[in-house]
């Protein structure tokens, strides 16, 4: 039992220390110089082409959504006709 604590131990300590090892580039001035740039362009667009796609299906389903919540509310105000 002990034998396959310290097995466990060192397992994950030799993945710990390797994920540190790797270096990963740090590209926090890049963007900040992007989203920093006067270009007229609202902070929510500034990311290119998939933010505007993100935003334009939001917008539709938003959109969408309020007009097919009305409907509903529009429906259930109605009285049903009795037969």
């Amino acid at each position: 039992m002990w034998r396959s604590l310290m097995n466990l131990r060192q397992i994950s300590q030799r993945t710990i220390s390797t994920a540190s090892r790797r270096q990963l580039e740090n590209r926090v001035p890049e963007k900040q110089k992007l989203f920093q740039e006067d270009n007229g362009l609202p902070v929510y667009l500034k990311g290119g082409a998939m933010d505007g796609l993100l935003y334009r299906v939001t917008m539709g389903l938003s959109v969408f959504g309020t007009g097919y919540v009305l409907y509903e509310l529009m429906v259930a105000s109605m009285p049903k006709k009795q037969k």
